[in-house]
């Protein structure tokens, strides 16, 4: 006997044929593929942030730039 909150195979198979009878033999390799895409595009958008986050951490900072003197109307009116 397994411990509560464990999930066993007679579980599993009933989660699965709920799965099919909802859905329907064709439309479920659809919504794998649909997961399959989706979590992709989330590991690559992780890994892009990361090796982004990694790059700017790596590259020699640039110089300071002067500051520019920028001028109001009131100084114009002086």
């Amino acid at each position: 006997m397994l411990p509560l909150g464990v999930i066993g195979p007679t579980q599993i198979l009933v989660i699965v044929i709920l799965i099919i009878v909802l859905f329907g033999g064709k439309k479920i390799p659809e919504l794998m593929r649909g997961m399959g895409r989706g979590v992709k595009e989330f590991k690559d958008a992780v890994n892009k942030d990361y090796t982004a986050e990694n790059t700017n951490e790596t590259t020699a900072p640039t110089a300071p730039q002067a500051p520019r003197n920028e001028t109001t109307k009131d100084d114009d009116a002086k």
